[in-house]
């Protein structure tokens, strides 16, 4: 496995491997690596010839109130991740190469980006987006591999990549849990025990949703009031959004019909937490 540093060293590497022929596959992810992600190289690995993840911590997609500082940089433990997983190469530059002291431009991904995940994270998404655009410049990937769990994110890079007509194939695996149904994520190590145990609220509210949807209920409020009335039981959590949307708008519906997804945001002590479901409606 090759560990690259340099911008201009991983173009040279893509181009020569695109003169190739070879199917390219990337992971890009921003390093403390769990299951989740390592189940995405492992699926990259057994599609494409080569694969290459991205280790990069990205500080246009946090807020001035935001853990940006503090978000895990454990590249050495990841590095072995990597290997142990089959990927053939890692990118991980640094702030500086990355975004160069004159970087000035910055993607807007349009009213997508500006619900939800977009409201609660003014700029985000913009961030993703011109980091995604950038990783992919330079990686040059036939195909790029992503997880459910960030389902807004996924929209968002799927209609970059439409808008600005990049030959990239889109893989999106489904979320990857803990035997007591908590989503996998880096931020689950902020946890206390007890906020720990509390988390599992998201995984139970989502799963009641998608009973009550597949049991009849076609209206999305008491869908809605359900899941608030279970997170609500849990002393430690806070809701920033709980909704039944559109699986491709993202737009709330009032009557459920079609593929749609239920997305959730809580605060659990001091961890904010998402998670979601996509139900097709009988």
């Amino acid at each position: 496995m090759t560990a690259v540093r340099s911008p201009r060293r991983m173009a040279r590497l893509a181009a020569r491997l695109r003169r190739q022929g070879t199917r390219v596959g990337v992971v890009p992810t921003m390093g403390a690596l769990h299951e989740g992600h390592l189940s995405l190289i492992r699926a990259a690995v057994r599609q494409c010839d080569v694969v290459i993840v991205t280790i990069f911590v990205n500080p246009l997609q946090f807020g001035p109130a935001e853990d940006f500082a503090r978000y895990p940089r454990p590249l050495a433990r990841d590095l072995r991740a990597c290997r142990r997983a089959g990927a053939h190469v890692v990118f991980a530059p640094s702030v500086k190469a990355l975004y160069p002291e004159r970087f000035q431009t910055r993607i807007d991904p349009g009213p997508l980006a500006r619900r939800w995940e977009g409201n609660s994270r003014p700029g985000h998404f913009s961030g993703v987006a011109t980091v995604v655009a950038k990783l992919f410049g330079l990686a040059q990937p036939t195909d790029a591999y992503f997880g459910q769990k960030d389902y807004q994110q996924t929209l968002i890079v799927r209609r970059l990549i439409e808008d600005l007509d990049i030959p990239v194939r889109i893989h999106v695996l489904p979320t990857v849990r803990e035997p007591d149904g908590l989503a996998m994520s880096s931020r689950n190590h902020d946890l206390s025990a007890d906020a720990r145990r509390q988390a599992r609220v998201l995984s139970g509210a989502l799963r009641a949703a998608r009973a009550r949807i597949r049991a009849g209920a076609r209206v999305s409020g008491p869908v809605v009031a359900e899941m608030r009335r279970l997170i609500g039981a849990q002393p430690a959590a806070r809701i920033d959004y709980a909704v039944v949307v559109d699986a491709k708008t993202l737009l709330p519906l009032a009557r459920l019909r079609g593929r749609v997804a239920i997305l959730l945001a809580v605060r659990v002590g001091r961890t904010r937490l998402i998670d979601n479901l996509l139900v097709d409606v009988p």
